[in-house]
């Protein structure tokens, strides 16, 4: 698990083809691997990535063919920037909110603009995740812990403030850029639990008709 909380901008030092899927190398840059031992998760972009080799300021990781064709690694070349964060140790805080490191879906950045000190940056999600982004809630973008601001249909806004472009990628994020995105795990799950014993048998669960002919709207 991790928060959201960026350690340190790293970039991508080299990618192997590895029998139809890679193997990336990241440089860290100033964060310190000190702490990891092999097998340890390392979140690459917000992607959970495990090393399977480490160095003194970088480390490799396996990236699957499920991982390439759900997360902008597919893309990605040798020199690009990435946000990096340490998994979650149970004595530290947490300081964003709860990140699996499972990307749900791929964004695109629609809109940057400045609004006082911060940058506003306007997005548009995959259909599919619209449902899971509320207002004031919470969502992860390349790895970073955002608190949404405002939502229209599947499009959101987020405001970036001033540290946050510094210490993240964010900073050299333009209009028309691809980002990694993972919704709140809580909207996952409730989703999940409302369908009750439907989930199992595929069927419709708690729906407004549902809900209707029990009485409980009109």
């Amino acid at each position: 698990m991790f928060t959201g909380i960026i350690l340190a901008v790293g970039r991508i030092a080299g990618i192997q083809p590895r029998g139809g899927d890679c193997r990336l190398k990241i440089d860290t840059g100033k964060l310190s691997l000190v702490d990891c031992a092999l097998g340890d998760s390392i979140a690459v972009n917000g992607v959970c990535l495990t090393a399977v080799e480490l160095g003194e300021h970088y480390f490799f990781a396996d990236v699957s063919n499920e991982t390439l064709s759900r997360t902008t690694l597919k893309s990605a070349s040798t020199g690009t920037p990435v946000n990096l964060e340490l998994a979650l140790t149970p004595s530290g805080r947490l300081g964003g909110h709860i990140v699996s490191g499972h990307v749900d879906g791929i964004g695109k950045v629609i809109e940057k603009q400045a609004d006082g000190r911060s940058i506003r940056f306007k997005f548009k999600a995959p259909d599919s995740l619209a449902k899971y982004i509320a207002e004031k809630g919470s969502i992860c973008i390349n790895g970073i812990s955002l608190t949404v601001n405002s939502v229209d249909g599947a499009y959101f806004s987020v405001n970036i403030v001033p540290h946050t472009l510094q210490e993240t990628t964010l900073g050299s994020t333009e209009a028309g850029s691809e980002v990694n995105l993972e919704v709140d795990l809580l909207a996952r799950y409730m989703e999940r639990l409302m369908k009750g014993e439907a989930a199992a048998h595929c069927l419709g669960g708690v729906t407004e008709a549902l809900l209707q002919n029990s009485g409980f709207i009109k």
